[in-house]
């Protein structure tokens, strides 16, 4: 395929992601003022969009408590720096097996929820993005699986669309990516689609270049894509992106370290993006060149005062 290189890039920041990362980096905000703090000073840094997810305040482990989602997103709408809001609807499908001489019931831990529930919060707070993961996958642990059933996307992308929120698909192996092309033709994603192409994540699509190509390849015409990998190759694949394309996600929730034995902030993560794009002889977008080149609206929350 010839080289398409991105001349216009947008930077999204996974501020915090729901892994087991909240004891392994002091870096890692928890409370909802830690991540909109961490959210802004991303945006600062050059970040256009901000991805959430929202984590319990004294554990540190995921929640999809609404209202802590309400509130981080109050406070990065408030702050004097613009960024696109972008919440993850990933949580509510985790399915934990009992084991392999005993599947079921499930195990501790397992959290599965309907689609209206796995949706609550973007109903309340409105952002501009939030995520679609498109397909089931065994998911790193030996026995969780990630599940989004073809019944579970449907019902969820079409309450994404009615909402007038813009799915951000997440294709984690490339049936996910044929999915996706599914739900574009049966009208449940708006087309073009905005794609985020998961790269590295196990047991999905390995981070190699040939399979991250080949992925790019099979986009259809007009959509959008960004791609990001893990730990020590995120860096690495910001340049991948933009060479193949692409725009770029980086931040904590995919990789805590900024060189051997530093330790990242998410502004630090993003200010290196933000250099080695521009290096690339790109431009870095704004959160309103984001929103002006992929149509997404800004809207105020359910509740808010007109």
């Amino acid at each position: 395929m010839p080289l398409a290189m991105t001349r216009e890039v947008f930077i999204t920041c996974a501020v915090t992601g729901s892994g087991q990362t909240q004891d392994r980096s002091p870096h890692v905000p928890r409370s909802p003022k830690e991540i909109a703090d961490s959210a802004i000073a991303a945006a600062r840094a050059g970040a256009a969009a901000v991805h959430i997810h929202v984590r319990d305040p004294e554990s540190g482990a995921p929640s999809r408590d609404p209202k802590l989602y309400r509130e981080v997103t109050d406070r990065v709408r408030d702050a004097d720096v613009d960024a696109v809001l972008n919440l993850t609807a990933g949580m509510g499908g985790d399915l934990i097996l009992g084991g392999t001489e005993n599947p079921l019931p499930p195990g501790p831990g397992t959290d599965m929820i309907g689609a209206e529930e796995r949706l609550a919060h973007v109903a309340e707070c409105l952002p501009e993005i939030c995520t679609l993961d498109c397909g089931t996958m065994n998911f790193a642990e030996n026995d969780y699986v990630m599940t989004n059933t073809p019944g579970m996307l449907r019902a969820m992308g079409a309450m994404i669309r009615d909402m007038g929120v813009t799915p951000e698909v997440e294709c984690f192996d490339t049936g996910h990516l044929w999915f996706a092309r599914q739900l574009a033709e049966e009208g449940i994603l708006r087309d073009p689609a905005l794609v985020q192409l998961c790269m590295g994540v196990p047991w999905g699509a390995p981070d190699d270049l040939p399979t991250l190509l080949s992925m790019v390849g099979n986009l259809p015409a007009g959509w959008t894509f960004s791609a990001f990998s893990l730990g020590r190759n995120q860096m690495p694949y910001v340049a991948a992106a933009v060479l193949a394309g692409g725009h770029v996600r980086v931040g904590l929730e995919d990789n805590l370290w900024l060189d051997r034995g530093v330790l990242a902030t998410n502004a630090d993560l993003v200010t290196r993006a933000v250099e080695i794009v521009e290096r690339m002889g790109a431009r870095v977008m704004t959160a309103q060149d984001m929103r002006d080149r992929l149509g997404l609206t800004k809207r105020a929350p359910v509740g808010a005062a007109a």
